[in-house]
């Protein structure tokens, strides 16, 4: 579909959904960032749009000389990874609750870590680089060094997870959604606390989108940090995919496995766009330049998208990240059961009780109806229904 243009104060908007779809506390944060003086050629908003903590889940927003850090959101380098494997669904047995219980065994989920460090040379090169870079992040995090290593290779919860799917072939994928676990939050929340207290964001309509401004020290502190997260957001997907193929290996001896399709969505990116140099921040979105692969997943039982970018100049060259919510989560724990979830996930191997209620795929768009509304943005390459869902 067309992009809708909103006027806004600074810059418009241009968004990939119905105006009237959208929530009226997402679209008033909307026209906060639209105010923002830094704000470049217009706020470019994804089909998946909800309200989020700090600034609009499914934005991206382009900076000359400044960047939101609760823009990015707490989860820095939240992403997704998916592998297509050579198993096919005649492959895969009738009971699936032992391959579900082997991951979850591999794979640390909720607050839970690792025993020891479960990276190492099969997981790619630069560890002992990357590792020695923690020491020069902001002090304040210095003591989690050891959480950090442990979490190296875990999911966490809320709606984060892991999938065996299968696409419309038959062909068995292998897909995962996580970020930078404790340390991205704590780094992004002590950033966020820096930039709400600098003299030039004390008149911003809303104070979560203080930012901080190009050639200085707060700016530098942030970017040299993020960056740092969103690289282990990067190998914190990587390690967790090895751990997953090991289990399907352990049970599918002669499988092989394409190479992994990795992506962020919640990160800062220094781009080209309109032959400018801009920081852009896509919360909730994937990158999606022409010939791009990306991933856009749905619920935990509706299944998911991988994508190929088109390079839009408009949504500077962006997707949608996800279905998106369309309720709270405490809306939904209070409006539906259990039951409902096991009928709503009838087929997929996954946890169906109270502690999952909240990621019901009632609780979000129809993932078909996003992705019809990004058909300038992305082509599909396959689409895939998930048969095991692991989450914390």
């Amino acid at each position: 579909m067309a992009a809708t243009t909103i006027p806004g104060q600074h810059v418009d908007i241009r968004l990939w959904a119905r105006p009237e779809a959208v929530e009226d506390l997402a679209m008033r944060q909307l026209q906060n960032i639209a105010a923002l003086p830094w704000a470049y050629k217009h706020v470019a908003v994804m089909p998946d749009v909800h309200y989020g903590k700090g600034a609009t889940v499914g934005s991206v927003i382009a900076m000359r000389g400044a960047v939101s850090p609760a823009a990015v959101g707490v989860d820095i380098g939240c992403g997704m990874s998916a592998v297509r494997t050579s198993l096919t669904a005649t492959d895969l047995p009738a009971d699936l609750s032992r391959l579900r219980s082997r991951i979850e065994a591999k794979v640390p989920v909720g607050f839970g870590m690792h025993k020891d460090e479960a990276f190492g040379d099969r997981d790619g090169s630069g560890w002992k680089d990357f590792w020695h870079r923690f020491d020069a992040l902001t002090p304040v995090v210095r003591k989690e060094s050891g959480r950090a290593l442990k979490q190296m290779g875990t999911l966490g919860g809320g709606n984060h997870f892991i999938e065996v799917c299968l696409d419309e072939g038959g062909r068995v994928w292998l897909m995962l959604h996580s970020g930078s676990r404790g340390i991205g939050n704590l780094l992004a929340q002590h950033h966020i606390e820096v930039a709400r207290g600098l003299a030039h964001n004390a008149a911003l309509p809303d104070p979560d989108l203080a930012v901080f401004i190009a050639d200085t020290p707060q700016m530098a502190a942030y970017r040299h940090d993020l960056y740092w997260a969103q690289e282990y957001a990067r190998r914190n997907r990587a390690v967790m995919m090895r751990l997953v193929c090991d289990v399907v290996r352990r049970e599918f001896p002669a499988v092989r496995f394409e190479d992994p399709i990795s992506v962020h969505h919640n990160y800062v990116a220094e781009e080209t766009h309109f032959g400018e140099e801009v920081l852009v921040t896509r919360k909730g979105a994937i990158r999606a330049g022409r010939g791009d692969l990306g991933i856009i997943p749905g619920s935990m039982g509706t299944g998911s998208y991988i994508v190929r970018g088109l390079g839009n100049p408009d949504s500077f060259e962006s997707a949608s990240h996800g279905a998106g919510r369309r309720m709270s989560r405490n809306k939904a724990r209070k409006q539906f059961t259990p039951d409902d979830l096991a009928e709503q996930t009838a087929g997929v191997e996954c946890r169906k009780d109270s502690g999952v209620v909240d990621e019901i795929p009632a609780a979000y768009k129809d993932i078909d109806d996003v992705i019809a509304e990004q058909s300038d943005l992305v082509e599909v390459v396959a689409k895939l229904k998930q048969v095991v869902c692991v989450k914390g």
